[in-house]
């Protein structure tokens, strides 16, 4: 993917080299912020614009239509992790939203703690993390969250607990926010994670590391790293997981243009070659439909659909 440097703002940027799935349309609009003060100038200076905000662009899809809206990248801007408190027994670190989960997963386990080995296998930033409730092998990014700052649509700041928030499987809302209900935005309120307090445990056998690479090489067994992808497609139903129902359908293999549904992993669409965003959206729909047929379980995507189909 292609990284700007702090600071950048572009016209018409292509979001297909921004985005793990390599496809989709261009951004009217696209600013990296140097820092967070930085982002409250640049939000305040645009006040009449809408944002969506994206870390590594690892759970989006932006249609070939392109955006209206203005894109700002948290990743390569606020990347700093802070540690507010390292006692024998607890550790805790205060990380910006562009860092990427499998970092704070390193960090955490080389200063002799635990709880973070799960954010390896997460392939975006502690923004994206926080705004989706971002897990896998049985943990999950709230876990270990003390507290978040935000920033809302006027470049005001607000720090908040996780009683302000709904928070379930793959889902986090403001309470009584209006924007909670909202599917296209990048975040499911009208506020932005900007940083959060993480708190992690001691660990005395410092098995932090090894469990790691365990992890990583699970994930390098199981899941089609080597092709353009978005992660999980779908999130998995209250009953049962999602890339069974998708095989037991016989959907392997089953192919949009160039993309397709994983070989390796049956909740995974890859970008064979030069699939586009149409390409991958309605290979989603049609995974929905075949399984809703012959299962009777309505899908519903893990991953965030944004932007105006193309005319």
């Amino acid at each position: 993917m292609t990284y700007l440097s702090p600071g950048s703002l572009r016209k018409n940027e292509p979001m297909s080299a921004h985005v793990s799935w390599r496809a989709g349309g261009s951004a009217q609009l696209f600013y990296v912020p140097l820092n967070r003060e930085d982002l409250f100038g640049f939000v305040r200076e645009h006040s009449q614009s809408v944002f969506h905000v994206m870390g590594l662009g690892s759970n989006l899809l932006v249609r070939d239509g392109g955006l209206s809206e203005t894109v700002i990248q948290m990743h390569g801007a606020l990347k700093e992790i802070k540690i507010i408190t390292q006692l024998a027994h607890e550790l805790v670190l205060e990380v910006e939203a562009g860092v990427p989960a499998p970092k704070v997963a390193r960090t955490v386990a080389r200063l002799g703690y635990q709880g973070a080995e799960f954010l390896a296998g997460i392939p975006g930033t502690m923004g994206g993390a926080l705004a989706m409730n971002a897990g896998c092998y049985g943990h999950e990014t709230w876990d270990c969250v003390q507290t978040v700052v935000t920033m809302d649509e006027e470049g005001c700041f607000h720090e908040r607990t996780a009683e302000d928030y709904d928070i379930s499987y793959r889902h986090v809302a403001l309470k009584n926010s209006s924007e909670s209900q909202i599917p296209h935005r990048l975040q499911p309120t009208n506020e932005w994670f900007i940083a959060s307090k993480l708190r992690f445990i001691n660990d005395p056998l410092r098995q932090g590391q090894r469990i790691i690479k365990e992890l990583l090489a699970r994930r390098v067994a199981s899941q089609p790293l080597g092709q353009p992808n978005a992660g999980s497609v779908f999130r998995n139903p209250p009953e049962g997981f999602a890339a069974q129902l998708i095989e037991q359908c016989g959907l392997k293999g089953l192919r949009e243009g160039s993309a397709e549904v994983s070989q390796k992993h049956a909740n995974f669409i890859v970008n064979t070659g030069n699939a586009c965003a149409t390409d991958i959206e309605n290979l989603i729909y049609r995974v929905q439909q075949k399984v809703w047929e012959e299962c009777g379980v309505s899908l519903q995507p893990e991953v965030r659909i944004i932007g105006n189909t193309k005319g």
